[in-house]
């Protein structure tokens, strides 16, 4: 049975160093990726012309505006406007062509806006040359670039073939801006031969696709799937039509930084590729970051297994691994730490790693060639709908593989599988520290019966499209739909299981203090940390932060929430319904009084007045900027669901703060029994 296009239900629900396909470009050495980026501004007459030439792009999109254009058409003008601004706003000046990029930027984004205004959008049917192209993200409302390379015939009238699709990650560079991206990839050739329809991610930087990032690889994905979702007829079948991009056919790939989150995404996500291609990069944060405490605390140590594949290397039982390494690579580490977690595992595999001899951080051309070779075993012909799906996770939030989806757990952060397989007749799972989870498309299968854990489980009556299953007292209970989710007994599930940073992944918009605060101290670290969160999303994750309007009492996406009760009428209105206690004097959270004139909580709960999002109090993400400008496996959470701090403010760091408690709340959104 061919199964459904799963890549783009996921999607739908939820300048690379490896450019032009071309991984001979990747041949980063250490002293390069570790070099600082020096800034070298362009000469008085180039940033005369840059700023003539925005300020053009900024009234012609402004035009096209007014004129209700259609947002599709919009953003591939606005992404080179924004990165142009961004480049400016932020003086990266970090190459020494930079002002002629920006120029060609700018130049690139009036000849767009030109033939949009004219009703005309060629650059959409461009074959054998990379385009740069913008979506618009629905995280905060921002336009992201990404870069798209559609093969020769690609849309042709006659054409009968369905295109596998390749989505490449960029390696770290301490260089890049969009503008470095865009100019980058606009015009620029594809491979000879190339039959791939194949994306770049931007990633909103140096991030390695985690956080926003990660969601920037599904929205460009996604964005190329529905602009060139375009009919081909089938060859065995001239009635059938098909898309023109098989999504049973998706590769992602990456190197070093890419590689990173290739090993990330990929093993996460084992049942959206064909195959995935992990060339270099990190998967366990311990062993990768010098100088890292053998033990961080308990709550940190827990948030570690969200994002280190090490973790969940059996996934690749789901998917084709075809790992890249140099000999003398420290990262090859990355594939050493897979391998040695697969080494007692018993199932089969189609595991490959391939070494360079006497190569160090670098992937050229000749290995290039090599891994498409391995891709294309398993790329060739699409994925099939797998009988037994087996996988792992720490998480709901990484609980999806094919027919299967974990939604809760019974010990976050711990170990959980899930083990189905179906026969002609009957379905057997097997779990360990799964509470709820749901078998889709049952009604292809007509299950006759159904056994969890070695015991029978009566199905609901009816035609099943799903089935949820959900521990109790030890014993499974199937239902024809999802348990209802309460305000009053929340539980972490796929969508809404914390950590604070897990809040800036998906839609979200703040509301700082409309008056004044109990106390002055707390009051200014409440704004401080509205302003660090605004200058660190803006600079590091490309984004203005969207803001809550004022009489909006309900909006879709989560809120973010500065200040107090006095001075932030939205945390006045939920905090009855919060499990802490909160007024001018004293603040009890986790059993613990402090002193309101000197502490302040922060925290994630899911939103008493809509149980479908998150409420976040005083905070942004839980990681510094010194984290963001290191090496990016420091963007790991740092307090857990929640925590108590203590503002130290200096002239230098006015939202600096200790930390008095953190930790992390159970599966039921409460504190942890002592």
């Amino acid at each position: 049975m061919r199964r459904t296009p799963a890549l783009v239900l996921f999607v739908a629900a939820a300048l690379g160093l490896l450019a032009g396909g071309d991984v001979s470009s990747v041949a980063q050495d250490k002293k390069a990726q570790k070099k600082k980026a020096e800034i070298v501004p362009p000469d008085d007459a180039t940033k005369a012309q840059i700023a003539e030439k925005t300020e053009g792009l900024r009234k012609a999109v402004a035009a096209l505006k007014t004129k209700n254009t259609h947002d599709d058409f919009l953003v591939d003008v606005e992404v080179f406007l924004k990165a142009a601004e961004w480049i400016v706003r932020h003086n990266e000046w970090l190459t020494n062509d930079a002002g002629k990029q920006t120029l060609r930027t700018l130049d690139i984004g009036l000849d767009r806006a030109k033939l949009v205004a004219a009703g005309k959008r060629p650059w959409r049917d461009t074959t054998g040359k990379w385009v740069a192209r913008g979506y618009r993200s629905n995280v905060d409302g921002s336009v992201q670039p990404y870069a798209m390379l559609l093969p020769d015939g690609f849309g042709a009238p006659d054409a009968t073939k369905q295109h596998r699709m390749d989505i490449v990650l960029h390696g770290r560079d301490g260089t890049l801006t969009e503008v470095k991206f865009l100019s980058g990839h606009e015009g620029k050739a594809g491979p000879k031969g190339n039959d791939t329809v194949q994306v770049e991610v931007y990633g909103r930087g140096n991030n390695a696709y985690r956080w926003a990032g990660e969601t920037d690889v599904w929205e460009a994905a996604g964005a190329v799937l529905a602009d060139a979702k375009r009919p081909v007829r089938v060859r065995r079948d001239p009635d059938v039509w098909r898309e023109a991009i098989d999504p049973e056919r998706v590769v992602l790939r990456g190197f070093s930084m890419g590689g990173a989150g290739t090993w990330h995404i990929g093993l996460h996500h084992p049942g959206q590729f064909a195959a995935i291609g992990p060339g270099a990069g990190f998967t366990s944060t311990h062993g990768y970051i010098a100088n890292l405490p053998n033990e961080l605390p308990d709550h940190v140590e827990k948030c570690l297994r969200i994002y280190d594949a090490v973790g969940y290397a059996e996934n690749a039982f789901m998917v084709p691994v075809v790992a890249y390494s140099g000999e003398k690579d420290a990262q090859k580490k990355a594939a050493d730490n897979i391998e040695n977690a697969l080494k007692g595992f018993k199932e089969p595999l189609k595991f490959t790693h391939l070494v360079a001899p006497g190569l160090e951080h670098q992937m050229p051309a000749e290995w290039q060639a090599k891994a498409e070779t391995e891709y294309r075993k398993h790329a060739d012909k699409a994925r099939e709908e797998p009988k037994r799906v087996r996988f792992v996770t720490f998480t709901p939030k990484y609980g999806h593989c094919d027919w299967v989806a974990v939604e809760q757990l019974e010990r976050m952060y711990e170990r959980a599988v899930v083990d189905a397989t179906r026969g002609e007749k009957e379905i057997t799972v097997s779990t360990q520290n799964v509470r709820r989870f749901l078998l889709s498309g049952l009604i292809d299968w007509k299950p006759g019966t159904l056994k969890v854990d070695g015991i029978a489980v009566a199905l609901p009556g009816g035609e099943l499209g799903r089935v949820y299953l959900e521990k109790s007292d030890g014993l499974w209970k199937a239902y024809a739909s999802a348990p209802l989710l309460l305000p009053a007994k929340p539980q972490k599930v796929g969508y809404m299981c914390g950590p604070i940073d897990d809040a800036f992944m998906s839609s979200f918009a703040v509301a700082g203090p409309l008056g004044k605060g109990w106390h002055e101290g707390t009051a200014a670290s409440a704004v401080a940390q509205q302003q660090a969160f605004a200058r660190l999303w803006d600079k590091y994750f490309r984004g203005t932060l969207p803001e809550l309007p004022r009489n909006v009492t309900d909006r879709p996406g989560h809120d973010i929430l500065f200040g107090d009760p006095a001075s932030n009428p939205r945390i006045a209105a939920v905090l009855p319904l919060l499990p802490i206690k909160w007024t001018k004097d004293e603040l009890v959270v986790n059993g613990v009084k402090y002193d309101a004139k000197t502490h302040l909580p922060v925290m994630i709960y899911p939103h008493p007045l809509s149980p479908t999002k998150y409420v976040v109090l005083n905070t942004g993400h839980t990681f510094t900027e010194a984290d963001l400008k290191g090496t990016n496996a420091l963007l790991y959470p740092r307090l857990g669901d929640w925590a108590v701090i203590k503002p130290t403010p200096t002239e230098k760091d006015p939202a600096a703060f200790e930390v008095a408690a953190a930790g992390l709340f159970d599966e039921n959104w409460q504190f942890p029994k002592k």
